[in-house]
């Protein structure tokens, strides 16, 4: 993610519910230190969560993450997705 990621317009946060904040924030910090300057949050893997409250949970922590490293994160864009239910399609 390093070469080239100065040159960015903008970066997709993938995470999962539930998952290790330690390495989402490892990636919001390389993307915050190398000066991209906007981010798109993927929810994957959410038809593996039964409780939408759960999902809600998590997406407020990617929030809270985002903003802590000063990107918009109450504004940013966060998208529910499941790479499993597109392939069954």
């Amino acid at each position: 993610m390093i070469t080239g990621a100065a040159q960015m317009d903008g970066a997709i946060l993938v995470s999962r519910p539930p998952t290790d904040p330690s390495t989402a924030q490892g990636h919001v910090l390389l993307a915050r230190q190398v000066g991209v300057p906007y981010i798109v949050v993927a929810l994957n893997k959410t038809d593996m969560v039964d409780d939408e409250e759960i999902l809600e949970l998590v997406e407020l922590e990617v929030r809270e993450l985002l903003t802590a490293y000063e990107f918009p994160g109450d504004d940013l864009p966060v998208v529910k997705v499941s790479a499993l239910e597109g392939l069954r399609r």
